[in-house]
């Protein structure tokens, strides 16, 4: 498996291999992701037309890490986030 990119959140952790059936190589996997939930800074409401890569540039200053609002927000799926009137958390840092 290659290293994921530096501004993943799955970058430095740990590799599992897990066999694989019927003769073929095992699958090299990502160890499962366990993120504590950080410091807020505040609190948003998202409003129509906010899409979570808008909403990591504006809290991170960088569009790629909306996982940091996910981190701060957990929710089973992340496009919640997007949903308008929703009051989120916003991660300190």
């Amino acid at each position: 498996m290659p290293q994921p990119d530096r501004t993943s959140r799955y970058f430095g952790l740990p590799t599992i291999t897990v066999p694989a059936g019927d003769g073929e190589p095992p699958h090299v996997l990502g160890a499962p992701r366990v993120a504590p939930r950080g410091a807020t800074k505040g609190t948003y409401e998202i409003r129509a037309g906010d899409r979570l890569d808008l909403l990591g540039q504006v809290a991170t200053g960088d569009s790629t890490r909306w996982w940091v609002l996910a981190d701060a927000n957990p929710f089973a799926d992340a496009t919640e986030l997007e949903r308008p009137g929703l009051t989120i958390d916003l991660p300190d840092g």
